[in-house]
């Protein structure tokens, strides 16, 4: 969902926790962890913002204005929308000459819990919905997910992502990028969540 640099590239290895703080700045967690059968490293991130649900979901779901917060963006456009709580958009991740660029197709879909009021949104990639571009690296595995928890004053958010980037990347690359991609994003989305179009959002299918 959220493709940093960073994020893009990581590989999150299932059924283990031995997590390690990487950074703790500005209010964002960022955990990281060795994957055993690859040389990249997991990332997991932290942050709680004074924001609503709905803002949180209006910004996420507002997937054309991704490369105005989400590091290494590159382009963002909506292909599909098949309700207020579920699309589909493309998206292209730039990276550093001479590694190719990645892109992919991602489905997005809300979900919240009607009792917790927990706020679920899955981002798996979809194989061959558009057509592959020369020079451009697709991304077919991939599944990305935020877990929005509202609080007495605000949300908590935790975002992870498991994904295969495809292609032949130097680990030396993604690990460098670890902790700086999702911080820079999860900064950006904080200045994001104050511009006027979703300082007042609601959403019909978000309770708070």
């Amino acid at each position: 969902m959220i493709f940093s640099m960073a994020m893009l590239l990581c590989l999150f290895c299932k059924g283990q926790n031995n997590w390690k703080l990487k950074q703790n700045k500005d209010g964002i967690e960022i955990y990281t962890k060795s994957v055993e059968t690859s040389n990249l490293k997991a990332i997991r991130v932290h942050c709680a913002l004074p924001v609503t649900l709905s803002q949180l979901v209006t910004v996420i779901m507002d997937v054309n204005t991704a490369v105005d917060w989400v590091y290494s963006t590159k382009s963002s456009s909506l292909l599909k929308k098949v309700s207020a709580a579920e699309l589909y958009y493309y998206s292209e991740v730039s990276l550093p000459w001479p590694i190719s660029n990645r892109d992919f197709v991602a489905h997005l879909k809300v979900t919240q819990d009607p009792h917790s009021k927990v706020v679920t949104i899955d981002g798996p990639v979809v194989d061959n919905y558009v057509a592959e571009k020369k020079d451009i690296v697709r991304v077919k595995s991939s599944y990305g997910r935020w877990v929005l928890t509202p609080q007495k004053n605000g949300v908590k958010i935790e975002y992870t992502l498991e994904t295969d980037p495809g292609g032949s990347l130097p680990a030396w690359l993604v690990n460098l990028f670890v902790a700086k991609g999702p911080h820079e994003t999860f900064k950006k989305l904080k200045e994001q969540l104050k511009k006027a179009e979703y300082k007042n959002a609601t959403l019909a299918y978000i309770k708070e």
